[in-house]
This record gives structure tokens, sequence and C-alpha cells, in this order.
């Protein structure tokens, strides 16, 4: 079979894996919130991959991919006009579906840290910004001809600081101007609001798993690759032992295996080797692994206890910490250049640069998006809304029948 052919027809397929995605973002935020919410939830992430797709149709793919402007835009292929018939070797429209897709990915990951008190248009406002100017603007830096690759040579294979931390970045932004959710802090004190369906967040959980087989190995857009098997085996191992780590650590510090906890457990792992997943041994994996799983369950704690910031799913510590973590760990456990290999401080120091960058900007913009839409339509939903649950007042439905 032609190689063209072929690659073309993996990529394909690791779109489908990677769409599925959506499926477990739902169901982890539905899980991990209160029923009253569930469908505005579900409305969300519906609507962040129609709005994402399109948002990076008509002009978010041009800004990353397009020719590039002085290393910081891409100028052209708005809409896709004047686009290849090829890229990297696959065709063209095949490409794009996994990008756009990868696009929508990003945007989601702020919907869970800003449930349960969010004005559902709101969100859709953001969400839109988020798919045509926030991740297509990094997204340039780092893989379209950008300033940070090229002038710096900073690495991230499959998106561990493009979509994961600026997701988390954007997300820290939302959750902090939108505020706690009611009776979230009282006396200053943190209350937990469990969620009504830890089995439901299992599933989703499982499903993400899964669609990290096209995420990260599917980065490499050559199924004839030795980088695509290898980026398969460090997402395995690594979410493996992160889930090992997060569980056991929770065990020990409150005395019974936390089911939320774990669950995180095996995200944070997953988002800890993105950035590296092609380039990280199997060893270093199950070593990355284990810290994300760890330094996700110690950043929740100090997210929600000491910051007194409310994030009902944990998406700030799993995909912002892990994230940035997991891409300063490439310049550390890279088996070319990386510090324990022989190759110095040169690549940490690279990616150290590339992720205050991303982290600078993206803060800077995600809230200057939230601050025009917070004066010209609102963030937070009105209390009585928020009391008595989004579904209902915002969408006129209930995910459960009363029994």
């Amino acid at each position: 079979m032609d190689t063209m052919v072929l690659n073309t027809m993996w990529v394909l397929i690791a779109s489908v894996f990677v769409f599925l995605m959506h499926a477990g973002f739902a169901m982890v935020e539905v899980g991990f919130t209160q029923s009253k919410n569930a469908v505005n939830i579900i409305m969300k992430n519906f609507v962040t991959v129609a709005i994402g797709v399109l948002g990076y149709y008509f002009l978010g793919y041009g800004l990353m991919y397009g020719n590039d402007l002085g290393g910081i835009l891409g100028t052209s292929n708005f809409v896709l006009a004047g686009v290849p018939t090829e890229v990297a070797g696959i065709s063209f429209e095949a490409f794009f579906f996994f990008q756009a897709i990868f696009a929508a990915t990003c945007a989601t990951i702020v919907s869970g840290a800003m449930a349960e008190r969010t004005k559902f248009t709101s969100y859709v406002v953001f969400c839109l910004a988020a798919t045509t100017l926030i991740y297509p603007t990094v997204g340039h830096w780092i893989w379209g001809g950008g300033f940070l690759a090229e002038r710096f040579g900073f690495l991230d294979f499959a998106g561990g600081t493009a979509v994961h931390a600026v997701g988390g970045f954007c997300a820290l932004v939302g959750a902090i101007m939108v505020g706690p959710r009611k009776g979230k802090y009282k006396n200053g004190v943190a209350r937990a609001i469990p969620g009504h369906n830890i089995p439901l967040a299992a599933l989703g959980v499982l499903i993400l798993w899964f669609g990290w087989f096209g995420f990260n190995p599917g980065s490499t857009l050559d199924i004839t690759s030795p980088a695509t098997a290898h980026a398969a085996v460090t997402t395995l191992l690594s979410g493996a032992a992160a889930t090992a780590a997060a569980m056991l650590v929770s065990s020990w510090k409150y005395t019974k295996p936390d089911a939320g906890l774990t669950l995180n457990g095996a995200l944070a792992g997953l988002v800890g080797i993105t950035a590296g997943a092609n380039v990280i041994s199997f060893g270093g994996a199950v070593v990355v692994g284990i810290l994300s799983g760890i330094l996700m369950l110690f950043a929740v704690e100090f997210v929600d206890i000491k910051l007194k910031v409310d994030d009902p799913v944990g998406a700030i510590s799993v995909h912002g910490v892990c994230g940035v973590f997991g891409t300063l760990m490439v310049g550390v456990f890279a088996m070319e250049g990386g510090l324990l290999y022989g190759g110095g401080v040169s690549l940490l120091v690279s990616q150290l640069i590339g992720v205050a960058v991303v982290g600078i900007v993206t803060v800077a913009l995600a809230v200057v998006v939230f601050s025009v839409i917070q004066k010209l339509m609102g963030l937070r939903v009105e209390e009585h809304i928020e009391v008595n649950g989004l579904d209902t007042i915002e969408h006129g439905i209930s995910a459960y029948m009363d029994l």
C-alpha cells in the first residue's frame, strides 16, 4: 500500500480516537459534579466540539499553520483557502481533521473548572475565542513554524503545553474570575461538594485513556515510524504508573484509596507524558507517570485549600500543572538531549523558556477575553439559578426523572 495512503488512514483513525475523548470529558465532568447540572455540562461539551471545529475552520487553522509572519502568527489559509493537497506526507483533509479535534480538546478543559456556576452563553463565547485565537496563536509558536520551536528548540510532541497547559492556564483564570460555587468555602475553609456519579466519571476516564492512544501516537502522522508504537507504550505506562501512585498516596494521606483522585491520577499521567511520549524511554515514562500522579494530588489540595480556587473536576491540576511538569521533564528524560542522558541543561532551559512564555501569554489573553465577557454579558449565573441547578432554568430540562 502507498505510504501516503497508509499514513492518511492512520491519522483519520487517530482523529476518531481523539474525537471520542469528548465523550470521556463529558462523562468525567458530569460524574464529578452535581446531578442538577448534568444537562448543562453535556450541552457545553457538545457545543465545544461544534464551536471549536467551526472556529478553527474559519480562523484558527490559518493563524496556526498559515504563512508565518515573524514567528508570531500565520497569515493565510483562512477557511482553508489555498491549502495544499498534502501536508507532512498525508492528505491535507486528514491533517486538518486531526488538528481541528485537538483545538476543541483544548477548549473543553476549561468547562470542568468553571462548572456549576457559569453562564452557558458566556462559556460558548469563550470557547470561540479559545479556538480562534488563544490556542492557534500558541500552537503556531510550537508547531506552525513559530519562534519557540524554530529559535529556542522547544519540544512539545503532542500538546502537553500547547493543548493541556494552555487549557489549564485558561481554566485557572476562568475559575478565579467566576468565583467559587455557593457553599464551597465557609469561614475560609474549603468544603467538599461531592460528585454524584463516580462510576460515570470512571467510564469517562477509561474513554479518555483509550482516546489518548490516538492523541499521542497519532501525533507522529506516520504509522511506519518507530515513534508511533513507542508513544503508545509510553502513554500506557505513564497512565498506569500515575494511577497506581495516586491510589497509594491517597491511601496514605487520607487512610483510604480515594476514587476521585485515583481517576484523576490516570489523567495526570496521560497529560504528563504527552509532551515527550516519542522521546522519553519506557522507564522514564514510568517515573514521569509516578511523579505526575503524586504532583496532581498535592496540586488539587493546594489549589482548593491554599489558593481557594474552586475547580470541581481538578482540571487546573491535571491539565495545567501536569502539562507544565511533563513538558519540563522532556528536558530531563529525553533520550536525545535530556539532562539524564548527557545532554546538559540546554534542552531543559528551552523547555523552561517555552512554558514560561506560553503561560504568561495565555494567562494574559484569557484575562482579556474573560474580562470582556464579564463586562458585556457576565460570567456567573444568578444565585437562584445556581441553587436550583442550571439544567432546568438554562435548558428547561432535567437529566434525571424525579422518582
